[in-house]
Parts: structure tokens; C-alpha cells; sequence
């Protein structure tokens, strides 16, 4: 039985499985392999990042956007709508997976 999303641990299990996904992806896992050097680091802030937006209960320090647009302009602006379709589809996929309740609606959304 699946239950909600309620704890950091929580978020760092929808995270990391997610992150699994994407790293064995032929479209996506060039991107984020040749770009992120420390996994467990990259794991963390993200999972700081959701523990923010869901809970309200930690502060996240830095710029999503700003990380995103430098990510896509390392990568020659090539990343598309094609790319981001799969990386959500692999996102709400996982959190399906894992979860059902208030915040996992709130984390597809």
C-alpha cells in the first residue's frame, strides 16, 4: 500500500529513484552524466529543494531558473520541449510509482 509523501526521507527515495531514471535514459542521460560531477551532492540539494516547496519546512538557497537556463546554455541550448516531456514524464511516472496523497499531487503539479 502506498502512502503520501511525509518526510525528507520520503523525498530523498522519490529523488534518487527518479535521478536513476534519468541517468539510464538515451535522451536524457547525456545531459545530466556529463554535467553533474557529485551525485550525492546533487541529490541533496534536490532533495532540500522538494523538502521546501512541499513541507515549507526547510530553506532552499538558490536559483532553479537561473541553474536551468546556465544547464540548457552548457548544453548549447538544445534541450527541448522533447527532453523536458520525458524528464516530467519520468517524474510523475516515479511519483506514481512510490506514492499517493496530497503532496504527491502537489509534487506532479
Amino acid at each position: 500500500m502506498k502512502t503520501d509523501i511525509k518526510t525528507r526521507e520520503d523525498i530523498f527515495l522519490l529523488v534518487s529513484t527518479f535521478y536513476r531514471k534519468v541517468k539510464n535514459d538515451d535522451l536524457l542521460s547525456p545531459f545530466f552524466n556529463d554535467t553533474i560531477n557529485d551525485w550525492d551532492l546533487h541529490l541533496k540539494q534536490l532533495t532540500t529543494f522538494w523538502e521546501s516547496s512541499l513541507f515549507l519546512k526547510t530553506r532552499y538557497v538558490g536559483n532553479p531558473v537561473e541553474a536551468h537556463i546556465k544547464f540548457d546554455a552548457m548544453h548549447n541550448n538544445s534541450i527541448s520541449e522533447v527532453h523536458f516531456g520525458i524528464w516530467l514524464n519520468l517524474w510523475i511516472e516515479t511519483i506514481d510509482e512510490l506514492f499517493e496523497g496530497d503532496y504527491e499531487e502537489n509534487a506532479k503539479q
